[in-house]
């Protein structure tokens, strides 16, 4: 039977590569100890040169390969190395893989010593190469480097199971079928036959069994084992994501098995459909980049950015802009009922032909590892903003058709009148500039005389880039055209729904972010930490399930042209609000239908006050309500002086088993706990025990906050983290280590 054990820890590395690390017994002098997830330089969080992590290093690794595996196949599987990869053993080359964002497996049976050390090395080419997508033009984010995702040994029986594909069939009908495409690889002898058994299962309850003699033929071979009549089966979906076991095995050989979900999921003309009820993608695009590290976060934080997505901004689909993300990322997708747009790499250029076949693997390599992922709703299999190219795209269509006749595909492009080879017309709307029109008409966009499946999968970003501390006037605009959009997708009854540009801000180049080398196009800041724009999402939910009331100001007269105090923008899923201002009731106001026909949660403006409100500068506060009851409040004071550190960590308990890690947010507040947003202080932090913090120990607060991610060593025990600012009194937590 398989064996499939982690590779991450005893790794040495050198930011460099010279032909003597290749050679058997060479000495490790200037290799650092390092684990996998791994960055192959921490970055400063802005103003770098964006070469920095553009270069050639070498990871090695002693491997140890039980002489009882000898008769098995030894496998190397990494699931991401950017961005050319070569591998060696024991001095012999194995393989070498093109691409950052698909994983790969290295057979090391040719060069492999049995019962003994084995020296494994790793180039990693982490430069722009013009060969693999998604380079050769410019493009709009950073790529980084390094392995920076995890590493697994696979010892696997000469016959085991390479893949499996679960299709479900009559979801919706009270009896469910469901076809197991069983992908098997057999070497050495075969006998006339091998038993195959297939298992349903929910928890510890069998839902149904199957077992047949099937024949197998050298190396690839296929097989079908179907089930029909189920019954009792939970369909998979956002708000209740049922997830099902499907275990296989060879009897004698091999056993393997996926995590599946019934559902339905279809793009139409007059809207997207999940098990058959209509319903309107609201998302937005993610970058899996982060502050100091780049890619290379472990699993907790990769889950905690679908979480995120999902509980704090209440989306419903989230688009992996633009390459194929985390396994993790898109495990916690499946958990928590978080539908994917997932596509290639690539942005806007399209390379020879050479570079399409990459790109055109790219396509085979993220359907044969996503297939069985109910949160995947649809494939991206055209370059991100790329020009038409009619053969290219013919060829990515047919290949995804091919390997999964489920799931329809898409191809994100900016131009109108776009050649549509796709099942769906995926567009960047970016109309929206301070006029009048939100989105444009789906026929003006496409030429069509008929109306075609139609998702808008970008909008604003970069047309209103907005820092968290910025002016208040630009941060009612910000949150105002995002829900413009939002408003317009929802009242076309042709469009599927809206993905928003972007959840966070990512570092770029320096041809397309700000003048530190950031991208602020996102409703979150890089550190996943709320700009006030962000609640003009998270206020679309249901108020029994999360209240929201978030004015967007920082409360002084002065913020505004003119000392101005309103338009006052209220982003808010209550039904009404009061306002007292100095403690006495100044009115009740209520949401903008009229303005936001589309909104079920339309925000609240007030538009103009009587009294003595922005002459004499006093306390506030609004009470919000919902079927005349009072859920939730938010006061506001007139006297906003540093008060109170708070240091929340997201997580208090971590593994010592693998590299893991948490993000620690830090916010400096007044009396009524609101953040100051122009504040220009800075933290420090210590640390003591086993784990260390990513990036530097002093931090500039941004927008009253700013955030770190601790990092373990290996090791258990307990480590502290004490947070100074010279205004405040200090703040110290405890994370466990197990």
């Amino acid at each position: 039977m398989r064996v499939i054990s982690s590779v991450n820890d005893l790794w040495k590395y050198s930011p460099d590569f010279k032909e003597n690390y290749l050679k058997v017994g060479a000495k490790h002098d200037g290799f650092k100890d390092i684990v996998i997830p791994h960055a192959n330089t921490e970055l400063p969080f802005n103003y770098f040169d964006e070469k920095d992590f553009q270069f050639i290093s070498t990871y090695k690794r002693y491997l140890f390969i039980p002489k009882e595996t000898e008769n098995m196949l030894t496998y190397l599987h990494f699931e991401g190395v950017m961005t050319f990869a070569k591998v060696y053993l024991n001095g012999m080359l194995l393989g070498e893989h093109k691409g950052g964002y698909t994983e790969f497996d290295v057979l090391l049976n040719k060069a492999a010593k049995f019962g003994e050390h084995n020296e494994l090395v790793v180039v990693v080419d982490s430069t722009e190469r013009k060969d693999i997508p998604p380079f050769g033009g410019q493009i709009d984010y950073l790529t980084y480097g390094g392995i920076y995702r995890e590493v697994q040994v696979k010892f696997l029986p000469q016959i085991h199971i390479s893949n499996i594909f679960c299709k479900t069939y009559d979801v919706l009908n009270s009896e469910k079928r469901l076809d197991v495409e069983v992908f098997i690889h057999a070497e050495g002898k075969i006998k006339e036959g091998v038993e195959i058994k297939v298992k349903v299962t929910k928890g510890r309850k069998t839902i149904s069994k199957s077992s047949e003699l099937v024949k197998l033929s050298n190396l690839e071979n296929k097989v079908i084992v179907s089930f029909s009549g189920l019954k009792d089966i939970k369909l998979w979906d956002i708000d209740s994501p049922e997830l099902y076991t499907v275990e296989v095995e060879l009897t004698g050989h091999d056993t393997d098995s996926r995590k599946i979900g019934f559902r339905t999921a279809e793009f139409k003309p007059d809207g997207f459909y999940l098990n058959g009820r209509k319903l309107k993608i609201f998302g937005l695009n993610r970058h899996q980049s982060y502050p100091y590290m780049g890619y290379a976060m472990p699993a907790r934080c990769q889950k905690k950015d679908a979480d995120i997505l999902k509980y704090e901004l209440s989306l419903n689909t989230v688009r992996t802009s633009h390459y194929p993300q985390s396994r993790h990322f898109l495990d916690r997708c499946d958990e928590i009922g978080l539908l994917v747009f997932e596509e290639i790499p690539g942005w806007q250029h399209i390379g020879d032909k050479d570079w399409k076949k990459v790109a055109v693997q790219n396509v085979k390599d993220m359907i044969e590892r996503d297939w069985n992922r109910p949160s995947i709703i649809i494939w991206g299999v055209r370059i991100n903003e790329s020009l038409d190219d009619h053969d290219f795209y013919a060829e990515t269509n047919k290949v995804a058709h091919e390997l999964d006749p489920t799931r329809q595909t898409g191809g994100v492009r900016y131009l109108n009148n776009s050649e549509l080879l796709e099942d769906v017309y995926t567009i960047n709307d970016f109309v929206l500039n301070g006029g009048s029109v939100a989105l444009r008409g789906q026929k003006e966009v496409t030429g069509q005389d008929r109306f075609v499946p139609y998702l808008i999968t970008e909008y604003n970003g970069h047309m209103y880039p907005t820092k968290k501390q910025d002016l208040e006037e630009r941060q009612i605009e910000h949150c105002i055209r995002h829900l413009r959009v939002i408003d317009a997708g929802r009242l076309d009854k042709n469009i599927c729904g809206t993905i928003g540009w972007c959840a966070f801000d990512y570092n770029t180049h320096k041809d397309f972010g700000a003048g530190d080398k950031v991208c602020h196009h996102g409703v979150m800041d890089m550190f996943r930490l709320p700009k006030l724009a962000s609640y003009a999402y998270a206020s679309q939910i249901d108020p029994e399930i999360k209240p929201i009331l978030e004015p967007v100001t920082v409360w002084a007269r002065g913020e505004k042209n003119e000392c101005l105090v309103s338009p006052l923008l209220i982003l808010t899923n209550c039904d009404r609000i009061d306002f007292y201002y100095n403690d006495k009731f100044e009115r009740t106001c209520y949401p903008a239908r009229s303005l936001f026909k589309g909104l079920e949660y339309p925000p609240i403006i007030i538009d103009k006050v009587e009294s003595q409100w922005g002459f004499l500068w006093q306390k506030a506060e609004f009470r919000g309500f919902k079927n005349g009851k009072q859920i939730i409040s938010k006061v506001f004071s007139n006297s906003q002086t540093p008060k109170e550190l708070i240091v929340e960590a997201d997580d208090y308990e971590l593994s010592a088993k693998e590299l893991d890690a948490t993000r620690v947010k830090i916010e400096i507040v007044d009396e009524v706990k609101n953040k100051l947003f122009f504040l220009n202080g800075i933290v420090e932090l210590e640390i003591a025990g086993p784990g260390r913090i990513a990036g530097p120990s002093k931090l500039v607060v941004q927008g009253g906050e700013i955030a770190c991610w601790i990092l373990t060593s290996g090791k258990k025990g307990t480590i502290k983290l004490k947070v100074s600012y010279e205004r405040t009194p200090s703040k110290e937590i405890e994370i466990k280590v197990k």
